[in-house]
Formats: C-alpha cells, structure tokens, sequence
C-alpha cells in the first residue's frame, strides 16, 4: 500500500449493488493509483494502491481468494 497522493477533485463511485445499502467503500482511479474510502464517511481514512497492487487485488477476487467463508 502506498502513500495517497493529493485527493481534492477525485471522482469517487461506489458499486451499482451499495445503491441504497447503509453502506459501502468507495473507489477513485488517479494516474498513480487506486484510492478506496468508507461512503458513510468520506472525510475520514483512506486507503491507496498502486495499479499493480489493484490489479492484484481484483485479480484475487475475481478468483474467489477473498470470498467471506461460509458457516
């Protein structure tokens, strides 16, 4: 994970499925990078990946390795 870089006029979109949800993260893409966010608190942290940490990442769960396990 990196270092976010300056945020002030990303565009921010959530996933058509949170639409009504109490919440869920949000994802800007910026030529450095990923940044994901709390929607229900916009203000607040941050997080921040390289496109190859992204792309790692929707790679995983694409693939499944992140599926919540099953009770």
């Amino acid at each position: 994970m990196s270092t976010a870089p300056d945020l002030r006029g990303a565009t921010w979109f959530k996933a058509q499925a949170s639409e009504g949800s109490k919440g869920c993260v949000e994802v800007a893409h910026l030529d450095e990078g990923t940044a994901v966010r709390n929607s229900r608190d916009p203000q607040g942290s941050v997080l921040f990946f390289t496109p190859h940490e992204w792309e790692c990442f929707l790679d995983g769960a694409q693939g499944g390795e992140f599926a919540r396990p099953t009770r």
